[in-house]
């Protein structure tokens, strides 16, 4: 069984289309890559994955439950954690506190224990915060442990928003451009961090990428959309000298 299955997806805003019957499928412990010019629709399919956005059409189904409209709480609840384009992180906060929101889905203590600074509550955040601690020495930020985010070199932000969505101990991850604003060296880190999760936490991805030299070294997969269709899907070797996909980026087909 696939580890997430897309499948006839449709999105619309008034009139416009975003997505049109885009299907795809992803396998347990694959980096599978969805690559598009910019404004494709790739964005579009994650939030339909993540529940940010209703599809108009279509089903999203993961390890087959049907998740499809569900809000994005209980998306993540089931196991499925995504970064944003930007961090999206509490600027204010160190980064041990922001990865300790990305463990909100595991808290089970209620308002007035939590209030009352019960034993459990006490275990339970010692708990959360010795998988944090696992996730910055993951991820080599020890140094900026307690450090506001805000004050960060903006690459060190991009992999504090990684490292947060790891802290949930997620099924699947969703990565949206993670290397973007990236120097060479902070790539090659990340890319180390996609391999390690992949053969050493054995996670399937799905992530959206403009580097095509990373793509090419590290998806399994990859799948091209363009205006909101997919107009390729395969191997990397396949898809990246596809006439259709050189047309699409370069606007020349060879």
């Amino acid at each position: 069984m696939a580890e997430l299955e897309v499948s006839g997806l449709v999105l619309r805003f008034g009139g416009l289309t975003v997505l049109e019957n885009v299907s795809l499928s992803v396998e347990p412990g694959e980096l599978f890559a969805l690559i598009g010019p910019n404004g494709a629709g790739k964005t579009s399919v994650f939030n339909c994955i993540s529940g940010i956005y209703r599809p108009s059409q279509g089903r999203v189904r993961f390890r087959g439950r049907d998740i499809t409209g569900l809000p994005p709480h209980a998306i993540a609840r089931a196991g499925l954690a995504r970064t944003f384009q930007h961090g999206e992180l509490f600027r204010d906060m160190s980064v041990v506190d922001n990865l300790l929101t990305g463990r909100h889905a595991r808290f089970t203590t209620g308002p007035l224990a939590e209030a009352l600074f019960l034993p459990s509550v006490r275990r339970q955040e010692l708990e959360h915060r010795e998988a944090v601690e696992r996730i910055i020495e993951f991820v080599e930020l020890e140094r900026y442990r307690h450090a506001p985010v805000g004050g960060l070199p903006f690459g060190i932000q991009k992999l504090a928003g990684f490292a947060r969505a790891l802290a949930m101990e997620p099924k699947f991850l969703l990565l949206d451009e993670p290397s973007a604003g990236l120097n060479r060296d902070e790539r090659e880190d990340l890319a180390r961090f996609l391999l390690r999760i992949k053969h050493e936490l054995g996670l399937a991805m799905i992530w959206i990428e403009h580097d095509m030299q990373m793509v090419a070294d590290l998806a399994d997969r990859l799948q091209v959309l363009d205006y909101g269709r997919t107009i390729a899907l395969g191997t990397p070797g396949e898809v990246l000298n596809d006439p259709a996909v050189i047309n699409a980026y370069l606007g020349v087909a060879e």
